[in-house]
C-alpha cells in the first residue's frame, strides 16, 4: 500500500507545487491543466489554465499530488499536517525556514525530547506542515 497526500488549492496549485519542488528537492513529473484534459470543452474559460492534476516526485520515492479545486471554491485544509522527515538537522531547518516564510509559525524549529530539530507551520498557500529530523540511533 502507498499513501499519498493530495492537496487542493484555490487557483495557486502550479505556484505551490513549483515552490514545493524547489523546497523539498523534488521534480514535477506531471501537470495537466483543465484546458488540456478530455473534458476541456465542459470547463469554464476561467478554469482552462488551472491545474486539474499534478504529481510531484520527491526523494525516497515519496509523492505529493495536487490540483486546483474544480469549482473554484476557496479551500482551507484542516485536521492534518503534511509531515516531512529528514536525517540532517541543517536540511530540516532549511526546509522549515522556506515553508514558514510568508506563512504562519505554530511551533518554531527547535530541539525537542524526540528530535534534534522539529517545527510546525502553515505555509503561504495554507498547507500545514510538520518538519522533523530523525533522532540519532
Amino acid at each position: 500500500m502507498q499513501l499519498t497526500t493530495y492537496l487542493n488549492f484555490s487557483g495557486d496549485c502550479e505556484e505551490a507545487l513549483n515552490f514545493y519542488a524547489k523546497t523539498l528537492s523534488g521534480k514535477i513529473a506531471m501537470m495537466m491543466r483543465f484546458g488540456e484534459s478530455p473534458m476541456a470543452g465542459q470547463v469554464p474559460a476561467e478554469m482552462q489554465d488551472r491545474i486539474m492534476h499534478a504529481t510531484l516526485e520527491l526523494p525516497d520515492k515519496a509523492l505529493l499530488m495536487g490540483a486546483d479545486h474544480p469549482q473554484e471554491k476557496k479551500v482551507s485544509p484542516t485536521g492534518f499536517c503534511v509531515s516531512v522527515q529528514v536525517a540532517e538537522v541543517a536540511e530540516a531547518e532549511r526546509i522549515y525556514k522556506e515553508l514558514s516564510e510568508g506563512g504562519k509559525v505554530q511551533m518554531a524549529f527547535q530541539k525537542t525530547f524526540w528530535s534534534p530539530g522539529f517545527g510546525m507551520c502553515t505555509d503561504r498557500f495554507g498547507t500545514p506542515w510538520m518538519v522533523n529530523c530523525a533522532a540519532a540511533a
